[in-house]
């Protein structure tokens, strides 16, 4: 149940994130100014979507960065949960951004505003170039970090906010409908809410220690329990340290008279764990079968559980 990634050197990687910034704060700059000047709710929005992506690649910069950081006294699992909490940074501002949105959108229904199309037009097809220069920049690294596919998914909802935008720049032209305005307002937010929700889950996971959500825990304990030797497998622990590093721990009852055959028994379930379920990062402690834990819970550890044997067996 390994992943397979085409990774890509991360110097350069970082220099792809750096240009996209520099391009995103660019581009905001243009739309901020070009939806002052033409009155239209979805470009202002566009360009606070796009700021956000500058500032969404910002913090996924700066994330790869700490995250490469070796383990030390205060962190000894490393740094790179870095990633993972700038990932959740990002996607929390997109649900904010999106529900600030609905928001505004909301009220141009109510108060519909004078709309210059050709202004409109013009700059989100600069955008729309921009955006997809950008996604293009991020998008291997996305595959790889879920940092930068948050980063990365700020810049497709961008692209697709860009068109929404011509589209009604268009139909302001052609039917002065001014109410498109706001109306493909909402369709990007519901666009950027649907996205952030749907992938804030994993991230959450990640932080809240939850297993690997294309591992069965129940499997893995059964694997275990199933090689020879083993009597019994409890107080199991299975979560991500982080993206793509699995870890486990767990309590092992050695069968009675294989006790000498323990430290074999034990090097055997590291590798089905490695081989069968890419959990790399494992800590196993041996128990003899008459000396085991007391009623010990099969995942997770029961609070007060005490082992019955004496310290040193």
């Amino acid at each position: 149940m390994g992943h397979n990634h085409n990774h890509v050197d991360p110097d350069a990687g970082d220099a792809r994130v750096f240009w996209a910034v520099i391009v995103n704060l660019g581009l905001t700059v243009a739309q901020v100014i070009g939806g002052i000047l033409s009155g239209s709710l979805a470009l202002i929005a566009d360009a606070i979507h796009n700021l956000s992506d500058a500032l969404s690649l910002i913090i996924a910069f700066f994330a790869r960065k700490i995250a490469r950081r070796p383990a030390d006294a205060a962190m000894t699992f490393g740094y790179a949960r870095a990633e993972i909490v700038a990932a959740l940074v990002n996607y929390t501002t997109l649900i904010v951004i999106g529900l600030y949105l609905v928001y505004e959108a909301i009220f141009r229904f109510f108060d519909p505003q004078s709309v210059d199309g050709w202004l409109v037009v013009v700059i989100a097809s600069i955008a729309l170039v921009v955006d997809a220069a950008t996604a293009a920049l991020t998008y291997t690294l996305s595959k790889q970090s879920m940092n930068i596919r948050a980063a990365f998914l700020h810049n497709v909802a961008d692209a697709l906010g860009s068109i929404a935008v011509i589209f009604a720049g268009t139909l302001i032209l052609l039917y002065d409908w001014r109410l498109i305005d706001p109306l493909v307002t909402l369709l990007i937010a519901g666009y950027i809410l649907w996205q952030s929700f749907k992938e804030i889950g994993p991230v959450i996971r990640i932080l809240m220690l939850g297993s690997p959500p294309d591992i069965n825990t129940r499997q893995v304990i059964a694997a275990m329990g199933a090689i020879d030797g083993i009597n019994a497998v409890h107080h199991v622990h299975l979560w991500q340290m982080q993206e793509h590093e699995n870890a486990l721990d767990a309590h092992l009852v050695i069968e009675a008279g294989k006790w000498g055959e323990a430290d074999a028994i034990k090097d055997v379930v590291k590798a089905a764990l490695r081989d069968k379920f890419a959990i790399a990062h494992s800590t196993l402690q041996l128990e003899c079968s008459r000396h085991a834990c007391n009623h010990p819970e099969i995942i997770g550890h029961q609070a007060g559980a005490r082992p019955s044997h004496k310290p040193g067996h």
